[in-house]
């Protein structure tokens, strides 16, 4: 393996400085201890603070992952089943037009139970959290039909849900943070004791996770750490990037997106998951409980599938699974190659997808040329035979309806993602790699869904947007 540091943390810098991120913290862990650790820019501008290897940051959806393994770790130990009807936990959840029986614990950690992308979240966020979070709290706060600060307020809504399941559950993944908001409230059942607290008796303490915690507003990081070596967050606004010092604060989503931690921390943690559950000799969680969340009964392929909070797919023939975090101040990728390393890349600047660092990161891992590229599909140079069938007007829902508009410009199939003009260049089957007009880079992959002479859904990375 050519694993030449100098060269991999240039070539880190030089792409950090290319995105304009302004800080990042890299960690990567092997079975004999750190490979690589290093802090990039800065926690504070306003304070010339540095970022470090134990800056803490928040993780948003990473998170995800530590509430699946809570649930795969009680279904180990016998105390709840992964295939039971998540009605039988959640009385009042009722997806429309589905039968409860159908709805597993399980379909809900795969995305699969087939509730429909929804503003649940956003209008959370804008209800809770303090100050001005987003550029469009004015028109949240006004059409929330809840304050969304319960369990309870998300069940009322899925439950009533104006837009269409997306098909039987098990069909179809769409990305569904409720799906982990209803999961939390599963597992503070379950645990016998709150999720945060589990997850510090069985996670974070045996581990050595002393900078990490499942926390709503940012007041138990706070106590733990002292205050001390906390990132701010930035985010650009129309007058220029905003840096401030406000948590999200969405309760219900605790297990969904409201994790602190650090690259160090987080490192050991994949490095755990790597190695069958165990970390420096010590069996950490059971070898079950892993099985469950992303073991044979998930397909291993080079196209990702989501298992259990976590992607799971090969690059150049070695499993390795991956998942993002995004909120206010925070860009963020945790990963693992198996039986190898765990790996951990946290940003503070949010709008930013960090996986083409994480891209480096497994390059240099895997001993391979830094400078290429490993998605898992890539422009054919072909064209695609059918474009007629794709063309029109998709639609999600994100606090305000999101547009997709496909269409063809001088014999160049285009898109409109919510604003940002793209050319579309055909992979293979119904996917295609998003260019930015603007940048001249690969902002996302689309695939459609075509049925009866027309693309009737596309999935825009991981979401489901139906034609409208």
């Amino acid at each position: 393996m050519n694993r030449n540091i100098d060269a991999f943390a240039r070539a880190l810098q030089k792409k950090i400085e290319e995105k304009g991120c302004t800080g990042v913290a890299v960690c990567i862990r092997g079975p004999e201890g750190i490979w690589f650790e290093k802090g990039f820019g800065k926690r504070s501008v306003k304070q010339d603070l540095p970022v470090l290897p134990d800056t803490v940051f928040g993780i948003a959806s990473l998170s995800k992952s530590f509430t699946a393994l809570s649930l795969c770790i009680l279904h180990a130990e016998g105390k709840l089943d992964l295939d039971d009807p998540a009605v039988k936990y959640l009385p009042d959840l009722h997806i429309p037009g589905i039968p409860d029986e159908l709805v597993t614990l399980r379909q809900l950690a795969l995305h699969r139970a087939g509730i429909p992308f929804n503003e649940c979240l956003d209008w959370c966020i804008a209800m809770n959290t303090p100050g001005e979070y987003y550029q469009n709290d004015d028109y949240l706060r006004r059409t929330s039909p809840y304050q969304f600060d319960k369990i309870e307020d998300i069940i009322a809504y899925v439950s009533q849900c104006p837009y269409e399941t997306l098909g039987e559950p098990g069909e179809y993944m769409s990305y569904c943070n409720e799906a982990f908001a209803l999961l939390s409230s599963v597992a503070d059942q379950m645990c016998g004791k709150p999720l945060e607290d589990f997850l510090e008796e069985r996670i974070f303490r045996p581990l050595g996770m002393t900078r990490s915690a499942l926390d709503l507003d940012g007041g138990r990081i706070e106590a733990i750490t002292g205050g001390e070596n906390i990132t701010n967050f930035f985010s650009d606004w129309p007058d220029g990037k905003h840096e401030d010092h406000q948590w999200t604060v969405c309760p219900p989503y605790k297990g969904c997106a409201n994790m602190k931690s650090t690259a160090q921390d987080l490192s050991k943690y994949y490095l755990m998951l790597a190695s069958g559950g165990v970390f420096e000799g010590q069996q950490i969680v059971p070898a079950e409980a892993l099985d469950q969340m992303f073991g044979p009964r998930y397909p291993l392929r080079r196209k990702p599938f989501y298992a259990m909070g976590l992607r799971k797919h090969t690059i150049d023939g070695h499993w390795v699974c991956d998942h993002g975090g995004e909120l206010h101040g925070v860009a963020a990728y945790g990963a693992f190659v198996k039986d190898t390393c765990g790996i951990a890349v946290l940003c503070n600047e949010s709008e930013w997808d960090m996986e083409d660092v994480l891209n480096i990161c497994y390059a240099w891992v895997l001993g391979f040329p830094l400078e290429e590229d490993y998605m898992w599909t890539h422009p054919s140079g072909k064209a695609f035979s059918r474009p007629d069938m794709l063309r029109g007007d998709y639609v999600g829902h994100m606090g305000e309806p999101v547009h997709i508009r496909i269409f063809e410009k001088d014999g160049q199939l285009m898109a409109d993602l919510a604003g940002e003009p793209c050319r579309l260049e055909y992979c293979e089957a119904s996917v295609f790699s998003a260019i930015s007009v603007n940048t001249g880079k690969r902002i996302s992959f689309l695939r459609f869904f075509i049925q009866n002479g027309h693309a009737w859904a596309v999935k825009n990375g991981s979401l489901l947007f139906r034609r409208a």
